[in-house]
């Protein structure tokens, strides 16, 4: 893309991401954010909130946002253009409206946004979404200037987020015992979300039986066993399972759970089993509680070896990628060819979500789509 490194079209971008606890003091109010409106007690929130209590009360994500942070400020000061990177979340410090405030007060009008989520989902898209225009819905009520922003496309299919986890799943099998590795099987993961949630995903033309999210994670899925076998020599079975539920228990949820799944396959035979984490942009605490520690402890119990392959994290080759989506979306604004680069079969998606994409029960206003109140 270095023909379109000319003046940018966009004058900063915002990594936007869920947010997370930095210590004990924080996790309760952290999830009241999390689970606002629900009406859940506090004393309940001290029991979810066990995972984070066992890490000192800090989630990873800050930290790895951080790291992400400073490899996309390199890369654009290395490559160009050299845009100001910001960071809002979605449940804790630094909030979005805050963020967004001191972007706007900095002159910045045009603003291309990376959501910490690849894939289409209400709770990964459309909600990110929600959360703009309420916060743009803010600035503009305290007289503030309110800027367009751009939510840059799904990168689940992208070379530079695929790739790099491509090679952590040759690196996890090369960590196994070499008498097991051949036969191992790869349990690739992502958050389980409700099936009616799942089944709406993406644009109405891919609604049905799992929607897009299920089928971006199942062509990511392909792709990696295809790379892994023409480095290996290797057909390594597969299957896409899930992970981290949180929903009542009578609303039905994506399935297999990995633990279940880890019973299953040992049961079945397997020697050993790779789990690789597809859905999640880095190793926070979905990762590090659910497959590190209670997975991890399921296949310790069932006498299986396992290994888990790492999130694309802050990969120099993933913060090249944003650059190139920040480019290319530049060039599609003007109105110019570009190359849009995916891997797999469903080719790149859409930059402009449509009306009816990955629909909410309750319809709220949100920005950066066909239907967003904020030109």
């Amino acid at each position: 893309m270095s023909d379109l490194r000319d003046p940018a079209l966009y004058d900063a971008l915002l990594l936007l991401s869920f947010g997370g606890p930095e210590g004990p003091d924080d996790v309760v109010p952290f999830l009241a954010n999390v689970t606002r409106g629900r009406g859940i007690p506090e004393e309940r929130l001290k029991e979810v909130g066990k995972h984070y209590f066992l890490f000192g009360g800090v989630s990873p994500i800050n930290g790895q946002n951080r790291a992400l942070l400073d490899a996309l400020r390199k890369d654009f000061a290395d490559h160009g253009p050299d845009l100001p990177v910001y960071w809002g979340n979605r449940n804790w410090a630094p909030y979005l409206t805050d963020t967004l405030r001191e972007m706007v007060t900095a002159g910045h009008r045009r603003i291309a946004v990376l959501a910490t989520s690849a894939y289409a989902s209400y709770s990964g898209c459309r909600q990110y979404r929600e959360n703009l225009a309420e916060s743009l819905a803010v600035l503009e009520a305290e007289g503030l200037p309110v800027p367009r922003v751009d939510k840059l496309r799904h990168y689940f299919n992208h070379p530079g987020f695929v790739e790099p986890m491509t090679e952590g799943v040759l690196a996890a099998l090369a960590g196994l015992p070499e008498d097991i590795a051949a036969g191992a099987h790869l349990a690739f993961t992502t958050h389980s979300i409700p099936t009616a949630a799942a089944d709406t995903s993406g644009p109405e033309e891919a609604h049905g039986d799992g929607g897009a999210y299920v089928a971006q994670h199942l062509d990511v899925a392909r792709v990696i066993v295809d790379a892994v076998r023409e480095r290996t020599g290797i057909e390594y079975p597969w299957q896409l399972v899930y992970q981290s539920r949180s929903g009542a228990p009578h609303i039905p949820w994506l399935e297999p759970d990995i633990c279940d799944h880890l019973e299953a396959v040992h049961g079945a035979g397997a020697p050993a089993v790779v789990m690789v984490p597809i859905g999640f942009v880095s190793d926070h605490m979905e990762v590090l509680y659910d497959l590190d520690t209670e997975a991890t402890a399921k296949a310790a119990e069932l006498g299986l070896p396992v290994r888990r392959s790492p999130t694309v994290g802050a990969d120099p080759r993933f913060a090249a990628a944003v650059r190139e989506l920040v480019m290319e979306r530049t060039a599609t604004e003007r109105g110019r060819a570009v190359e849009r680069c995916a891997l797999g079969a469903l080719g790149p998606g859409h930059d402009l979500c449509p009306v009816g994409c990955c629909p909410a029960r309750t319809p709220k206003p949100a920005a950066a789509g066909a239907d967003s109140p904020f030109a």
